[in-house]
């Protein structure tokens, strides 16, 4: 085989690793599922640490890596844009990952208006089909 055919078969399967480890197949979840923050409610004057409260309807909640119809676990979105819905959501200070099952937290955040929204994801964090996206509410931390 030439270092040319060599080179050729290496970019093609990196290019095609990289396309699978970036498409994520999106899991089929209930048409009325409904994701929805409990408290604190938009507009509301709060201190912190906020406890933010999750709310889900027409879905049940399960731990991350558990493959379970119906169900997916909470990711909280902090002071971002909503995620791309076709990749896994990120994790870091704007992206909160409660793979535990969680249905509530207490996140610290500083003085100023902030905006909270929440997004289901399924086993492995990948948005469901259709998307379980909460509306996104503002709140003002003193």
């Amino acid at each position: 085989m030439s270092i040319k055919t060599a080179l050729t078969s290496l970019l093609t399967l990196g290019a095609s690793l990289t396309l699978c480890a970036n498409s994520f197949a999106s899991t089929p979840i209930s048409p009325n599922a409904k994701a929805y923050i409990v408290s604190p409610t938009h507009g509301q004057v709060v201190t912190s640490p906020v406890t933010v409260v999750f709310g889900l309807t027409g879905a049940g909640v399960a731990p991350a890596g558990v493959n379970k119809e119906n169900t997916g676990h909470h990711h909280l979105i902090i002071n971002a844009a909503t995620p791309d819905m076709s990749k896994s959501i990120g994790k870091d200070d704007k992206h909160k990952h409660f793979g535990g099952g969680q249905t509530q937290t207490s996140i610290d955040l500083p003085p100023g208006k902030h905006t909270l929204q929440l997004v289901l994801g399924d086993a492995a964090h990948v948005p469901h089909n259709p998307p379980v996206v909460s509306k996104t509410i503002e709140i003002i931390v003193q």
